[in-house]
């Protein structure tokens, strides 16, 4: 008897062609449409540029899901987690900027929704596996179920699933694992799903989509406006908005670019007070205040065993950046990451995903503090 599988399917490409191969390889596939966000409910109105539109992006996207499932003959449901998803993921979201740090909801939208609420209804339901369109590999090793880089490593996404545990992982198929993008868009093509075939992937806010972000966080938080301080001058340069609204190695939107006399490069933010609603910024991206040579990993979510010992690994601080060399140390429940050399703009807030020379991912955490050893010793 072929295998049940509940496929997230999300109206994109990667989700399509995800349906297909699990269909081709043998499974019952029947796609799941999730509707997680409700503009009008969550008052998201500042800084939603489809607030006007006749029909919302996620309908859109419900349409080509709909039209996918039929070429490719598979049922398609529909599931709402709103609720899901403001208790466990926005509200998050909102605490975290609150007290002036950068989240990551995409790593919690897996999580607590794709990876949780998700998978609780598909076992509801009788379902053998879930499955999704991420471009990541399933490897067991030792009797343990870990993730690691899939082919296509320009489109890795091991990063934003860095706090799934080994049962949900035990329990997803992940199809996209041995193709690239480009092979995704060809092979839609080539099926005749038009609708996705060449369909820009999803950007912004997982499950809510493109936003102007200073604008939208101003349907949460009130501006307050406060002083621009170059860090190394101590002058007050320019006004910010809202020290909330800013995050570290930032450059584009301080207003301050062309400060008459101190300098002609970029203005990068190297450090928030949030108590006394400050931002300061530091000239030029090379600057030793943009350094941190360690940081403190907390809320680590591992993969397999917790390691015995510390050890070398490779880690990404943020999607898309190349792997860092770091040292793993063991505090507590905690992790000391130390560098192999000081590296820029790492943010509390954030996420860090551990990988092995092998490039399956130990996990994951939240980076809640970073350091320098270097000319200065706070940051």
């Amino acid at each position: 008897m072929s295998k049940k599988v509940l496929l997230g399917l999300s109206g994109g490409v990667d989700s399509a062609i995800a349906a297909y191969k699990l269909k081709k390889s043998g499974y019952e596939v029947t796609g799941c449409f999730m509707r997680n966000w409700d503009a009008m409910a969550n008052n998201d109105y500042l800084g939603n540029p489809t607030i006007n539109d006749n029909i919302c992006p996620q309908e859109a996207d419900y349409h080509d899901a709909q039209k996918v499932a039929e070429k490719l003959a598979i049922p398609l449901l529909r599931i709402d987690f709103i609720k899901e998803y403001w208790d466990n993921v926005f509200a998050y979201f909102l605490r975290e900027y609150e007290r002036g740090r950068t989240p990551n909801p995409d790593v919690l939208c897996n999580k607590y929704i794709k990876f949780d609420s998700f998978l609780k209804f598909a076992n509801e339901k009788g379902f053998d596996y879930i499955a999704m369109g991420h471009y990541a590999k399933k490897v067991t090793k030792d009797g343990h179920a870990y993730l690691a880089k899939p082919l296509d490593e320009k489109k890795d996404q091991t990063y934003f699933l860095c706090q799934v545990n080994e049962e949900q992982i035990a329990h997803s198929l992940f199809p996209m694992c041995n193709i690239t993008k480009v092979e995704s868009r060809k092979l839609a093509e080539e099926l005749g799903l038009t609708e996705v075939a060449s369909k820009h992937g999803s950007t912004g806010i997982c499950f809510i989509g493109e936003r102007n972000f200073r604008e939208f966080l101003h349907n949460y938080f009130p501006a307050k406006k406060g002083d621009i301080i170059d860090i190394e001058s101590g002058k007050k340069i320019g006004t910010h908005m809202g020290v909330l609204y800013y995050t570290l190695g930032q450059h584009k939107g301080l207003g301050v670019g062309g400060v008459k006399g101190l300098g002609e490069e970029a203005w990068f933010v190297c450090k928030k007070d949030v108590k006394n609603n400050i931002l300061y910024v530091t000239n030029g991206d090379e600057d030793e205040h943009l350094n941190s040579d360690s940081c403190l990993v907390t809320d680590i979510n591992w993969i397999g065993d917790k390691p015995l010992k510390e050890l070398p690994v490779l880690v990404k601080f943020r999607y898309r950046q190349s792997d860092q060399p770091c040292k793993l140390h063991f505090e507590g429940d905690n992790v000391k990451l130390i560098y192999d050399s000081p590296y820029k703009a790492v943010t509390p807030g954030q996420f860090a995903a551990f990988y092995l020379e092998d490039g399956r991912m130990l996990g994951g955490g939240i980076i809640d503090q970073i350091f320098y050893h270097g000319k200065r010793n706070d940051i």
